[in-house]
């Protein structure tokens, strides 16, 4: 309710209550024409560089993922349930814990500070996620059918991507949710790493709420928040039932 009163109503009436008369001055401010730095161009150019870092990061991490859980579900060799561990582990580490080894190498392959070093750095962060949940779910699929598929002579990407992705939709929606929101609410990631001037939007955020100059706009600031977090709840409005489908028939089964 806030986002939609003007300053002299927030400051005149309890915060709770709905607007006396509806203000919609404060989400066009948020939109562009809100500071971020020093730049007043609100937080529409950082969705636009958000998306360009969220959907290669997700495409790439999806993919990466499916592939080596299939491969994981086809070929057993010695220490594959060492590396299952060890993919486990790597779900679960906090990333404060490497954030400075991400920065030399980073900084040693020359695209430190660049969009592509950030698109790298979430797909990399995000395949063991991936990679547990299709493996888990792909063990659940009926073998019968990949070896019929061989013996009619189906190669191991033809397997793949005419049979196993089309028989996995669910668990597909349940890992593009989990890579969108956690590449599009990263915040550290971006702050340390993100290309200046081209900030995601979570970081401009920041900038936005936690201003220590002027007026504090408390109209603009609720704005700014739900403009960006209109994305992610889309996403779960949409794909809800895909999500809960998807984590009951085999993405925490193993």
């Amino acid at each position: 309710m806030t986002s939609f009163k003007s300053l002299d109503e927030i400051r005149e009436s309890n915060l709770l209550l709905p607007p006396q008369s509806w203000f919609f001055g404060g989400w066009v401010k948020a939109w562009d024409q809100a500071c971020v730095g020093l730049s007043c161009n609100g937080v529409k150019p950082h969705f636009l560089a958000t998306f360009a870092i969220t959907i290669p990061g997700l495409i790439l991490a999806v993919l990466v993922g499916a592939l080596n859980g299939y491969a994981l579900t086809q070929w057993k060799f010695r220490g594959s349930d060492l590396l299952l561990g060890g993919l486990l582990m790597g779900c679960f580490m906090p990333f404060q814990l490497y954030l400075i080894p991400i920065a030399i190498t980073l900084r040693e392959l020359g695209i430190f500070g660049t969009s592509f070093g950030l698109i790298l750095l979430h797909t990399v962060y995000g395949v063991p996620l991936t990679t547990l949940l299709f493996r888990n779910y792909f063990v659940t699929l009926p073998p019968e059918l990949m070896k019929a598929a061989v013996i009619d002579g189906a190669g191991f990407f033809r397997i793949f991507f005419y049979i196993i992705l089309p028989m996995s939709p669910s668990i597909i929606m349940v890992a593009v949710i989990l890579i969108f929101t956690g590449i599009y609410n990263d915040f550290i990631f971006a702050l340390t790493f993100g290309e200046v001037g081209k900030q995601p939007v979570m970081a401009a955020l920041n900038n936005i709420v936690n201003s220590t100059y002027g007026v504090k706009e408390h109209n603009v600031n609720m704005a700014a928040t739900l403009l960006t977090a209109l994305p992610t709840l889309f996403i779960y409005l949409v794909a809800g039932k895909f999500f809960i489908r998807g984590l009951t028939s085999g993405a925490v089964k193993g």
